[in-house]
């Protein structure tokens, strides 16, 4: 805790995604560490119950409605802090969406509705932001992947190919802009206690479950808190490492794969318990 209370006092931090879950915990946990702030979220309800969980007079709090998937909401965003700062200590891509379905009971819409969140949300908001990350000393470009950004599982086409794209992206930046002052960090949450499975879109087989009960199949699985993966990503970050592990499922299944890496998928497809 005194490693992100020293490193992050007094920088500045943009959040997409603010507006509950990790999203949320990671800006709890930067406002306690006096880290001003530039958040972000599609829900204006959210975002606001973020805002007013944080300490206004500690450091400053800048809030706006952003659909992450639409470009050009990105751009103006990212163009308001360009008019209020001329550098950014660090911006954390976290804005997610899920959305479960067998390839061939996907739809294109929700196939794109996904990818434009989990994908091109990163893509733009490292394209708007870049200029005024590498204007700080040292500046940090943090990408939220998951686990699934390493192993495939079925239902999950669309969220692989976002997460592996996030991750593919990322360690092609960090090969770019090693040496310099700018530090890309991957990070692979494992199961996280957020409302993803709640708000997730669904079709074919995997829609058969109502949004209760998916979520309470997720929380079962579910191991670490917001707030412990918050702690995880900000020791990464203020460390400078390439690749941050949350949980101890995701480094199990980082370690499953480095052993099986082209045949796990008959593990993969049997815990899934979905019809061949």
């Amino acid at each position: 805790m005194a490693l992100i209370d020293h490193y992050f006092s007094g920088k500045t931090f943009a959040i997409t995604g603010a507006g509950d879950g990790i999203g949320r915990a990671l800006a709890i946990r930067l406002n306690r560490g006096a880290c001003h702030l530039w958040l972000c979220d599609i829900n204006s309800e959210r975002l606001a119950e973020t805002c007013a969980l944080l300490d206004h007079d500690r450091a400053s709090v800048a809030s706006q409605i952003v659909d992450c998937g639409n470009r050009d909401a990105v751009f103006n965003w990212a163009g308001d802090i360009a008019e209020r700062t001329t550098q950014l200590d660090g911006l954390i891509n976290n804005a997610g969406v899920g959305y479960g379905a067998r390839f061939a009971d996907s739809t294109e819409d929700n196939f794109k509705w996904l990818m434009d969140i989990n994908f091109w949300g990163v893509v733009n908001g490292t394209r708007a932001l870049l200029p005024l990350l590498t204007q700080a000393p040292r500046g940090h470009l943090v990408n939220v992947s998951s686990i699934f950004g390493m192993v495939g599982i079925p239902t999950q086409s669309a969220y692989n190919a976002a997460k592996f794209a996030v991750r593919g992206f990322s360690e092609a930046l960090q090969a770019e802009y090693l040496g310099t002052t700018l530090s890309v960090s991957c990070v692979h949450p494992g199961g996280i206690r957020t409302n993803i499975a709640r708000s997730a879109r669904t079709n074919g087989s995997a829609g058969v479950a109502d949004a209760d009960e998916r979520d309470k199949q997720f929380q079962q699985m579910a191991h670490t808190t917001p707030e412990r993966a918050a702690e995880i990503i900000l020791k990464g970050t203020a460390r400078g490492k390439r690749r941050i592990l949350v949980g101890w499922d995701a480094w199990l299944i980082q370690q499953f794969i480095k052993l099986f890496p082209t045949s796990y998928h008959w593990v993969t497809a049997r815990l899934a318990k979905e019809p061949q």
